[in-house]
C-alpha cells in the first residue's frame, strides 16, 4: 500500500478542489466496484454487493481533501497575506513552503513580534512568492495552496502533509480490494469538505440512506514527550473511537467492532478525543438518524506540513473493515 499512498498524499486537493485526488481513487476503484458515480458536492460513492440474509446497507467514508491556505490580500510590495482552509496552526507555519494551485511556490514569511509576543498570529504571517510588487505578483485574491512537502518513508512510520485523511482513503481502496464477498450492501464514499465541516459526508449519507455508518479518519496520539494525554499511540493498531467533540459513537458499533476485532486476533486501542471530529459526525444526524462510529489512525503532528503514521496501524485498519464487513453484521 505504500506505493498507493505516496500517490494519494503527494496529489493535490484542498477542500473544495478534490477534483485530481477523486480522479485517481476512480482509476484505483472501478474495475473493483459494482456501482461509481460522483454527486453534486463531487463525493466518489463506490458500491460494492447487495444485502442478503443478515446484510446491512453500510457506508465507509474518509475524506479526500486536505488543510489549505487560500490568499487574502496582495500588498503593493507583492507579499500574500492569507487565510486558512481548514483547522491550522500558526506556530506551525513560519517557514514552511507552500505551493498554489497554479503551480506557484512560495515561503511563509512573518512580521517582527511587538514585545510580549511569542508566536506569530496568523494575521501577522505572508507568503513570499519571490514577487517585488502587487502588479508581478503571479497569486491574486482568492488563489489555493498546501504544503509543499514530499512523501518519507521511515520503514514503519510514513510522513507526509496529507495523511489526514489520504491514509484512510488508501485503506478504503485496500479494503475494497480486498473484500472478495460480503452479505452487505457497502458503499464506500470518498468525501469532499470534511476539513471546511464534513460537508460532503452529509449529503453522501442523505443520498444513500444506510443503515450503519462507519468513517475512517486520523485521530491524535498521546505518545510524544509532554504531548497530549490520550490512550492513543502509534504502532498500537487502529483505533475505535468512543467520543470526539463532535460525536457519540453508537455504543452498539463500538461493540460490534471491538467484538471484531478480539476474534480476529487485530491488535485496537480505544479513542476518546477532545479536540475535533470526522464524517461519522454528520452521517450519524443525516435523515431519521444512523448508527455511526469511527475507526481512526493514530498521527502525529496532525494539521502540520509532517504528519506521521504507522504503517502496522494501517494495515491492521484494512484487517479489521474487511473482517467486519465480510460476515452479517448484528449491533446489540
Amino acid at each position: 500500500m505504500k506505493e498507493l499512498i505516496q500517490k494519494l498524499v503527494e496529489t493535490t486537493g484542498p477542500s473544495g478542489y478534490e477534483n485530481a485526488v477523486r480522479a485517481l481513487v476512480r482509476a484505483e476503484v472501478e474495475s473493483l466496484a459494482d456501482d461509481v458515480r460522483v454527486d453534486a458536492l463531487g463525493n466518489l460513492i463506490v458500491r460494492k454487493g447487495e444485502k442478503k440474509d443478515g446484510g446491512l446497507r453500510v457506508m465507509l467514508s474518509a475524506h479526500m481533501d486536505e488543510i489549505g491556505i487560500i490568499a487574502t490580500h496582495i500588498d503593493e510590495r507583492g507579499f500574500v497575506r492569507f487565510t486558512s482552509v481548514g483547522g491550522l496552526y500558526p506556530n506551525m507555519l513560519l517557514g514552511s513552503r507552500v505551493r498554489f494551485l497554479n503551480g506557484q511556490p512560495g515561503v511563509i514569511g512573518g512580521e517582527k513580534l511587538d514585545a510580549g509576543e511569542r508566536l506569530h498570529p496568523m494575521e501577522k504571517l505572508f507568503i513570499d512568492v519571490g514577487a517585488t510588487s502587487r502588479e508581478d505578483c503571479p497569486v491574486q485574491v482568492g488563489d489555493m495552496a498546501i504544503f509543499d512537502r514530499p512523501f518519507v518513508d521511515l520503514g514503519d512510520r510514513l510522513v507526509s502533509k496529507a495523511m489526514d485523511d489520504r491514509v484512510a482513503v488508501a485503506i478504503l481502496i485496500e479494503t475494497l480490494r480486498q473484500l472478495k464477498d460480503t452479505p452487505n450492501e457497502v458503499y464506500f464514499v470518498f468525501s469532499t469538505q470534511e476539513e471546511v465541516g464534513p460537508r460532503g459526508a452529509g449529503t453522501a449519507a442523505y443520498g444513500i440512506d444506510p443503515e450503519l455508518g462507519v468513517a475512517v479518519d486520523v485521530t491524535r496520539s498521546g505518545d510524544t514527550p509532554r504531548g497530549v494525554r490520550m490512550a492513543t499511540c502509534l504502532g498500537g493498531g487502529p483505533a475505535i473511537k468512543v467520543r470526539d467533540s463532535g460525536m457519540l459513537a453508537d455504543p452498539r458499533v463500538v461493540r460490534w467492532m471491538e467484538a471484531g476485532a478480539k476474534k480476529h486476533e487485530i491488535p485496537y486501542q480505544m479513542e476518546v478525543l477532545e479536540a475535533g471530529s470526522t464524517d461519522a459526525m454528520v452521517i450519524q444526524v443525516a435523515r431519521a438518524g444512523v448508527p455511526s462510529g469511527c475507526v481512526s489512525i493514530p498521527c502525529r503532528y496532525i494539521h502540520s506540513p509532517s504528519e506521521m503514521v504507522d504503517y502496522r496501524d494501517v494495515q491492521n485498519a484494512v484487517r479489521l473493515l474487511v473482517a467486519l464487513l465480510s460476515e452479517p453484521i448484528e449491533l446489540k
